[in-house]
């Protein structure tokens, strides 16, 4: 009997043990859980990004504290306000990713911004500025790109960061750009887009002709460039506006038409009894035209062909160091000279204009083809100077498109050299026929400096 109690004690003792062994093992496993959870999380909490979303807050938050000031008006927020509104996107960014639940970042940004409205709502008609609305928007804004830094894009909310304060900061400037334009500018626009979005993508991508000059698509899409190049120069003039100066208004001018700048500049040289000063500040202004002439053609070059822009970039730059070492010797000169008046520049962009530019261009992309195929390497220089005479854009992106198939990349900058060198030439003898007399001799003399700079930078290339 002893023993067998003593065997049913120890048998009791190893099954309390059995039974007490998987409590406790599940009570060791929970606490080592608990500690690797608590690790876990420790490492995943995103200071850097809380900071970086933190910045945000601030960064908008300052700009419109400022405009509270400086407008006095009352406002929803400001600088605290804004970084608490990051804040709160950032944590419900973080706690959305922890438990894995999109909802948390929604269901708040719904909280922020009913609680924004309605402290929108509850001011006074007195007190709500014209700022408001945008200082809501800009909030929401600020909500989102901070729970974008913890998604692990704090690059593209950064970025955004600062767009969204220059455009706050920017209100005059852009109201003002907007002022400034009317319903032709805003026509011109559309019609541009229309012509880039919807025109371009149903114009067939196949050449039409028997010499495979012409292809449609390409022809409108240069056009295009073309335009868009001029747009911007002719938006710039006009956000600049008026009295800027007679070498800023050549500048902008030649950005738009080179050709333009100078028949306004030297009719500009006629006006009344021409000083000694400002027949000096139409030279800058003109030359300063006809050096982003040559910038220009760079552009397009490297748009259209970028193989053969090593072969044109050395005489192009060449001439438009001659022709800015010009404008720099009459600057000194031009000191003292009153404002110009407003360049004569339509829009730059009309369908009527661009049809017509398509036309003539078709015309020297065909004619440059039949020169490479009938004639000598001499016959397409010519074409290139006849062309050259009236418009340098066109030949230039003929000369370029052609370089791509078959024709010779030291033949084609050349080419592209001369149209250049005889349109300097072509200006310089509307000068010499519109502007003052004592603006003749130097402008045509600086346009054969030029032309010669230009040629003996073609000899060696």
């Amino acid at each position: 009997m002893t023993g067998t109690r003593g065997l049913t004690a120890q048998r009791s003792a190893l099954t309390g043990v059995s039974r007490a062994t998987p409590l406790a093992s599940f009570r060791l496993a929970s606490f080592r859980l608990d500690k690797t959870a608590q690790s876990r999380y420790k490492q995943d909490v995103p200071l850097v990004d809380f900071a970086i979303a933190l910045f945000i807050g601030a960064l908008v938050g300052i700009e419109r504290e400022h405009r509270k000031i400086v407008e006095a008006e009352h406002a929803v927020g400001g600088l605290r306000t804004f970084i608490l509104i990051a804040e709160a996107g950032a944590l419900a960014a973080w706690l959305a990713r922890s438990f894995d639940s999109p909802w948390v970042f929604i269901a708040t940004g719904l909280l922020v911004i009913s609680a924004l409205i309605t402290s929108f709502a509850l001011q006074s008609p007195g007190e709500r500025g014209p700022q408001g609305l945008t200082t809501l928007v800009a909030a929401t804004t600020v909500y989102l790109l901070g729970g974008t830094v913890i998604m692990g894009h704090a690059e593209v909310a950064v970025a955004l960061a600062i767009a969204t304060s220059a455009i706050l900061a920017y209100k005059q400037p852009l109201h003002a750009i907007v002022h400034r334009l009317d319903a032709d500018d805003l026509y011109a626009g559309l019609k541009l887009l229309i012509a880039t979005f919807i025109v371009l993508p149903v114009i067939p991508n196949a050449p039409v002709d028997p010499w495979g000059a012409i292809n449609p698509y390409k022809m409108w899409w240069l056009v295009i460039l073309i335009s868009t190049l001029s747009l911007t120069g002719y938006a710039a003039t006009r956000w600049l506006g008026p009295g800027r100066g007679t070498a800023l208004t050549g500048l902008l001018g030649g950005l738009v038409s080179s050709t333009a700048a100078t028949l306004s500049l030297a009719r500009q040289s006629r006006a009344g009894q021409p000083s000694p000063s400002l027949v000096a500040a139409v030279s800058v202004g003109l030359l300063l035209a006809w050096g982003v002439m040559f910038v220009r053609v760079v552009v397009e070059v490297v748009v259209v062909n970028p193989t053969l822009v090593w072969r044109v970039i050395s005489p192009m730059t060449v001439m438009a160091l001659v022709t800015g070492l010009g404008a720099l010797l009459l600057l000194r000169a031009s000191r003292g000279a009153p404002a110009s008046a407003d360049l004569e520049l339509k829009t730059p962009f009309s369908l009527t204009a661009a049809i017509r530019f398509a036309v003539v261009f078709a015309a020297v992309l065909l004619v440059v083809k039949l020169a490479e195929t009938y004639l000598p390497t001499t016959g397409l220089y010519a074409v290139a100077a006849l062309a050259g005479l009236a418009d340098v854009d066109a030949i230039t992106l003929s000369v370029a498109d052609r370089a791509r198939d078959s024709l010779d990349h030291l033949t084609a900058a050349r080419a592209i050299v001369i149209a250049a060198t005889t349109n300097t030439l072509a200006k310089g003898a509307l000068v010499a026929a519109l502007g003052a007399p004592p603006l003749r001799a130097r402008i045509l003399l600086t346009a054969v400096v030029i032309g010669a700079a230009g040629l003996v930078s073609m000899l060696v290339l």
